[in-house]
């Protein structure tokens, strides 16, 4: 089980919820802290005060006062109304993402909630219960809005999720489960969408594949250096020490390691005197790939743990409007992530080219074809790798740098932070494809070299791979090669 307060979750917590299906609960100090910001929306309530979001309409409505009596029905109207995301559905596991986030953004007591609905999101997270939240729509502030809406549908009743591999109507789940759907009462509706939680936990996922894919990238990169008969002394630490970047010299120790006992691999002069930047730059190169998944990882737990609702109820009664639903830092943080994605997969097709290309694969079958000329062998895996890459320069094009208004003007600078979101998962799925696609020419290179020179370690990785790819003994689909060795990148 993983205590949640609002303060303290980790990446490596998501990895268990996420993954392993590692249970949450809510720390009793957060239970205080709800009931506590819960009878303060209460007092204004029955006093009559104007605050908005608990009896004022929203955005540009935000001058309309609302009746006691209908302030329920606000939340209500607020939740239908900006239920219009459209597109495909998250994946399940960012929808959860999203159910987690929401719920432990919640707890810090600051968005005046019930603690029974934070207790149905517990559930929702504990028994696998996926609301269906549609992909596009999202300005990324106020928040995200309309996915968001879309998690709430589930907790009324009026929305679908995916429940034990079924896609349900919520209201048929809560009934066999004897439950009866949230009504929501004052301000919950707001408390509930007016937050970053869409894209943070599309970032969440997005950063645990992008880092086991740069994990994954560099025994793939191993295995090609010995294909391709590369230079080790790139790669000892004075060289990385002498320029001072962590994460290279992390990388560049890391890839000795993968290649210690290696026969394959060579000394300066051996056979050549310098390697080729894709072979003999993969600590510069990966490394700042590094740097960058540091930088978004400690602002994916940041906001993991932030108060994104609006207003914020204190503890000293004051209750403020402000503007933390924007989500400016999560956007920047995943256009970062999409350049690092993408630059993995770009080395890597250039790696893919030098073990494929007879003019540069050092007396290697010309595209490791077992029959060069009546069998194509692995030409056009490098057309796959370079249209990959071609798409990815594209997705990789800053979101956060667009902005429209909106709410008559109102919101008149959002941050498209869901959109970035969603294009680095793309750029990060596109990368896993094209290192897999290296690591299959990288499988039959060693082959052509003699695998009893692999290091132990490298050897390892061929002989696992080698039992869901099968070496080139004559063309065949090679598309179910490339998918398999993508989905053994997964996490």
């Amino acid at each position: 089980m993983i205590s949640l307060n609002g303060s303290h979750l980790t990446i490596e917590q998501m990895k268990e919820i996420l993954y392993n299906g590692t249970k949450v609960l809510i720390a009793e100090e957060a239970k205080e802290r709800v009931i506590e910001s819960r009878a303060r929306v209460e007092r204004v309530v029955k006093e009559g005060k104007t605050v908005y979001g608990i009896n004022t309409g929203f955005g540009k409505f935000s001058d309309v006062k609302i009746e006691e009596h209908e302030v329920n029905l606000l939340q209500l109207n607020l939740i239908r109304s900006h239920a219009c995301a459209v597109g495909e559905p998250f994946p399940e596991i960012v929808s959860r993402a999203m159910v987690v986030l929401r719920l432990n953004a919640l707890l810090k007591g600051y968005s005046g909630i019930r603690l029974e609905v934070l207790e149905r999101l517990v559930l929702m997270a504990n028994e696998q219960i996926h609301p269906i939240i549609f992909q596009q729509g999202s300005l990324g502030a106020s928040g995200d809005l309309a996915p968001l809406s879309h998690l709430v549908l589930a907790l009324i009743g009026e929305g679908d999720v995916k429940w034990k591999g079924e896609r349900l109507a919520a209201a048929e789940v809560w009934k066999q489960l004897n439950l009866s759907p949230i009504e929501l009462r004052a301000k919950e509706g707001l408390a509930l969408i007016n937050g970053t939680q869409a894209m943070t936990a599309q970032g969440v996922v997005n950063y645990i594949e992008a880092e086991k894919l740069a994990y994954d990238s560099e025994w793939i990169a191993s295995m090609t250096l010995e294909g391709l008969r590369g230079i080790i002394d790139a790669f000892l630490p004075p060289v990385h020490e002498a320029r001072g970047f962590q994460e290279q010299t992390d990388v560049a120790r890391r890839i000795c390691e993968w290649l210690e006992g290696s026969k394959l691999i060579t000394r300066q002069g051996e056979i050549r005197t310098q390697d080729p930047y894709s072979l003999r730059c993969i600590p510069q190169i990966h490394g700042a790939s590094w740097q960058v998944l540091s930088y978004v990882k400690e602002k994916l737990e940041i906001e993991m743990n932030a108060a994104t609702d609006n207003p914020l109820l204190f503890e000293d009664g004051s209750i403020i409007s402000g503007g933390n639903f924007h989500g400016q830092p999560i956007a920047f943080a995943m256009d970062f992530l999409k350049l690092a994605a993408a630059e993995l997969a770009n080395v890597s097709e250039r790696r893919i080219e030098r073990l494929v290309n007879p003019q540069l694969n050092e007396g290697l079958p010309p595209f490791l074809s077992a029959r060069p000329g009546l069998q194509s062998g692995a030409m056009i895996l490098q057309y796959s790798a370079a249209s990959l890459v071609s798409e990815n320069k594209t997705l990789a094009h800053p979101a956060s740098v667009d902005s429209i208004p909106s709410s008559a003007n109102q919101e008149d600078h959002v941050s498209m932070g869901t959109t970035a979101a969603r294009h680095a998962y793309s750029i990060i799925a596109n990368a896993r494809r094209v290192l897999a696609i290296e690591a299959f020419c990288a499988l039959q290179a060693v082959e052509y070299r003699g695998t009893g020179q692999m290091s132990p370690k490298t050897f390892g990785k061929w002989q696992e791979l080698r039992k869901i790819a099968a070496s080139i003994e004559e063309d065949r689909i090679f598309h179910h090669d490339i998918e398999n060795i993508a989905e053994y990148l997964l996490p």
